[in-house]
């Protein structure tokens, strides 16, 4: 509920240019107790599970916290640190961008329990990595370190887990400085192509782009390059 709050909000405030999901500082242990790993989100409380029917969970992966994220049009970035498991990964996978640390581990450990992902990662993660490696991991609900998500294409971008939030921000600052309404519209062009075949996605990519030509935005920004000065974008 949270999330959804706040993609509601992030959404309607102009200011707010790229969105940065993080998980939490896990809490100081209690006495004689081991501190808890770091994790970005370590998916469903099992337990939560245990005597529900289809008519008790459909309500709430109807209407869900990975299709607000998803459904957002400005760009999202997932900083992973530590454990991103089943709805976990689900959320990293509903974001534009994924910035791990080294000690990131992602999985979709549904299987392992008669189930399937059920927040979009089947279809999100043969997207991102390809079928073979989507069925692998599905299937086995095995998890993977840092260095294969980078290596299949899951994250971005793998740091230490020091370098994790400024590598995040500097990305983050740097997409906050174009033009908030050319992002809205690169986001959207680069979405179609998960949509539509190709030659209505090129279609789509050439309609957009002259469509900029009509914009302030435009301008102010091919004028900026000329003078060799930063654009100051009014967002139309």
């Amino acid at each position: 509920m949270a999330i959804k709050e706040q993609c509601s909000r992030a959404e309607s405030d102009e200011n707010v240019r790229c969105i940065v999901i993080r998980g939490a500082s896990p809490l100081p242990p209690e006495e004689g107790k081991r501190q808890k790993p770091a994790a970005f989100a370590a998916g469903a409380d099992i337990s939560e599970f245990a005597g529900k029917n289809s008519d008790d969970v459909r309500p709430f992966f109807e209407d869900n916290a990975w299709e607000a994220v998803w459904s957002l049009s400005k760009p999202t970035i997932a900083m992973v640190d530590g454990f991103a498991l089943g709805g976990g990964t689900e959320l990293a996978l509903s974001c534009d961008i994924r910035i791990a640390s080294e000690r990131a581990k992602f999985g979709q450990p549904e299987i392992n329990l008669g189930l399937i992902p059920g927040g979009g990662g089947t279809q999100r993660l043969c997207r991102l990595i390809g079928y073979g490696k989507t069925m692998e991991m599905v299937l086995t609900g095995e998890m993977i370190d840092a260095a294969e998500a980078l290596e299949i294409g899951l994250a971005n971008k793998v740091v230490s887990s020091e370098e994790l939030e400024e590598s995040t921000m500097t990305i983050a600052r740097s997409i906050a400085l174009k033009s908030p309404y050319t992002i809205k519209v690169a986001k959207r062009a680069v979405r179609a192509s998960l949509e539509l075949p190709f030659s209505e996605g090129v279609l789509t990519e050439r309609s957009e782009f002259v469509a900029l030509f009509d914009t302030e935005d435009k301008e102010i920004g091919v004028q900026a390059f000329l003078e060799r000065k930063d654009a100051e974008w009014v967002g139309n």
